[in-house]
């Protein structure tokens, strides 16, 4: 019997909001939560802000909502937070009759979708400091290093 070793994750870095029961197709805020996985928690809400879409205003009370669980919980800086997981899974779907001629009934089928948000403290990263401490590492796993990219910073 092979004895695995499971990483554990340590509850005290992610803070997450769940919202339930939207109403909204889960393609459509799928489309939203791909374009702000991974960013920064300011530069989340500048995107949601000035995307045209529908879905971007619930999207944007979760993540405003996991930033303050986040804040107010575990006292983490808004300013070092990044979304580390979001995804968006499918819920219950509410059923309407709509009549129609002739005593007939029309089914309304609207879709429902559950929006999951998780943010991370940069902060808090043990990993970071121990490239930083030891370079050696760093040249070993450098065609494995993962190194977070702003596109925006110069």
């Amino acid at each position: 019997m092979i004895n695995k070793r499971k990483r554990k994750r340590d509850p005290y870095t992610e803070v997450y909001a769940l919202g339930q029961h939207i109403c909204m197709s889960t393609h459509k805020a799928r489309r939203i939560i791909d374009q702000i996985r991974g960013r920064s928690y300011e530069e989340t809400l500048m995107i949601l802000e000035l995307m045209p879409y529908r879905a971007c205003y619930p999207i944007f009370k979760l993540i405003y909502s996991a930033a303050a669980n986040a804040s107010h919980n575990m006292g983490f800086n808004e300013a070092n937070l990044i979304i580390s997981k979001a995804e968006v899974n499918e819920g219950a779907t509410v059923k309407k009759l709509k009549p129609q001629a002739r005593g007939r009934g029309y089914l309304i089928k609207r879709a429902t979708c559950h929006i999951t948000i998780v943010v991370k403290d940069t902060s808090l990263y043990e990993e970071y400091n121990i490239c930083l401490k030891n370079p050696r590492w760093i040249k070993k796993m450098k065609s494995t290093d993962m190194r977070f990219h702003d596109m925006y910073r110069k």
